[in-house]
């Protein structure tokens, strides 16, 4: 399939938002599929992301003031740039910049490039605030305003906001974003033009009916609900924040950390294993596989040379990573023996049963064949960990993780000395939406020289990032 983005000229603004953060993530992918970025932002918006940053990711100066020295080319920039460019995305846009464009208000270098575009090219703004800001009759009326001059609006989402509350205002993420570009230069798109101005559209099974919804009662619900997390929220969405411009000024500066695994080889398992008692019937587990394939998406950004070792899920591999796939501890046990030797560092984080049926019955077991009970012997699995700590080298390094309920820590730090492991990811199984199944983790880090870190629930992408900054720095103190 042709990229579609290629050499497209995108000028991607940004205005005063916290959600500001999510867009150097997009820039990079951008340029990444070989579009041409040119970014702007309004003044408030480098309180939010600073410049030196989105050049380093645009491979172009970032345009901040009218008379910026920098696209001062000759003539009027703004008027060269806005009929060269493709397409134009304001994300995130304020409460405040969405005003000024639907009254053509030009007072910054983004809104003056902005009301300069031929109508031929497409406008997207992507707005994010509050909830409060958002459903404001103001703020509404400015968006039916864009979208009759033919603007393109990606509506916020639901979810936690920076001020502590959930509801609607949040910055769809950067893949959404992209998605949306993607969509509307190829001429697929399909936007759901929804007004929070009092009304909104419900849908019953035979018929649509146009409901008065009672905002002021909505957002009442959602202080209430939300007034216990606020102080946790605000720190939660802090700590993201600053860990993710703290990868991105590593990526461009030239620091070490990201080109730390080039030349060496990991090893990483992943996902669940499935026990057969019968043809049709199984012993499994809830695991998803998100943890270890975030991870050796890691470990190949990072400059390494992966193989990605996985049991039966339903989600795609990371590109340019090997992937051998198996079903049975057995078969995990097997392919993971056959290859640790050859890998400098080797991370276990597939949940492979602990436990298989002694027999597996060919065809369906009947009910009138057990009667009102089944009962099942089982054996132990292969202890893979154990394994791989008893035989490997001086110089491999071993990760482990365990999954624990009760005294974690204290069961980790067990479990990573008898397994000869250099460093243990302990998950809890009290935490809710974290672990299994979920796009989050919460974890604990025990590492080899004594030391203890534990992290609040994080995406497990982030996880991934704090996993191998531990590795690389144990690595590099040997």
């Amino acid at each position: 399939m042709a990229n579609i983005l290629k050499n497209k000229r995108i000028i991607v603004g940004i205005t005063g938002s916290i959600a500001a953060y999510k867009i150097p993530f997009l820039i990079r992918e951008l340029v990444r599929l070989e579009a041409i970025v040119n970014v702007v932002l309004t003044p408030s918006a480098k309180e939010f992301v600073t410049p030196i940053t989105l050049a380093n990711l645009s491979r172009n100066p970032v345009i901040c003031e009218m008379f910026d020295l920098n696209a001062q080319k000759g003539g009027a920039w703004h008027i060269h740039l806005a009929h060269e460019c493709d397409l134009m995305i304001i994300a995130p846009c304020s409460a405040s910049t969405l005003s000024k464009l639907a009254s053509g208000f030009c007072d910054n270098s983004l809104t003056t490039l902005a009301t300069a575009l031929p109508r031929s090219v497409p406008l997207i703004v992507a707005p994010a605030m509050d909830s409060t800001m958002f459903v404001n009759p103001a703020t509404q009326r400015n968006l039916n305003i864009l979208r009759n001059d033919g603007i393109i609006i990606i509506p916020p989402v639901e979810g936690e906001l920076s001020s502590g509350l959930v509801g609607i205002g949040r910055l769809p993420e950067p893949n959404i974003l992209l998605q949306k570009i993607i969509e509307v230069l190829s001429g697929t798109h399909k936007f759901e033009e929804k007004t929070y101005l009092n009304t909104e559209f419900t849908e019953s099974s035979d018929t649509k009916e146009l409901t008065t919804i009672n905002y002021e009662q909505k957002l009442k619900e959602a202080l209430e609900k939300s007034i216990p997390s606020i102080a946790d929220s605000v720190e939660k969405d802090k700590w993201n924040a600053e860990l993710e411009f703290t990868k991105l000024k590593r990526a461009f500066s030239g620091d070490d950390y990201y080109n730390a695994l080039a030349g060496k080889k990991v090893l990483i398992s992943a996902g669940p294993t499935i026990e057969k008692i019968d043809d049709v019937r199984f012993i499994s587990n809830f695991s998803s596989g998100k943890m270890g394939y975030s991870l050796a998406e890691e470990a190949k950004n990072l400059g390494a040379d992966v193989l990605l070792i996985s049991g039966p899920v339903s989600i795609p591999p990371p590109k340019n990573v090997n992937l051998i796939k198996v079903t049975t501890a057995q078969e995990m046990y097997d392919k993971i023996i056959s290859n640790f030797s050859e890998y400098d560092i080797i991370i276990m984080a597939a949940a492979v049963a602990d436990f298989t049926p002694s027999e597996k019955t060919e065809g369906k077991i009947k009910k009138k064949m057990t009667g009102d009970k089944l009962i099942l012997e089982l054996q132990s699995t292969k202890d893979i960990l154990a394994e791989i700590g008893k035989n490997k080298k001086n110089n491999q390094f071993l990760v482990g993780f365990a999954l624990e309920s009760e005294n974690e820590i204290q069961n980790g730090w067990i479990k990573m000395k008898e397994k000869n492991c250099d460093m243990m990811v302990v998950n809890s199984a009290n935490v809710p939406d974290s672990g299994f199944g979920s796009d989050d983790n919460t974890i604990t880090i025990l590492r080899r020289d004594g030391k203890e870190i534990s992290y609040q629930k994080l995406p497990k992408t982030l996880c991934s990032i704090e996993i191998f900054k531990n590795i690389i720095e144990l690595i590099g103190n040997n």
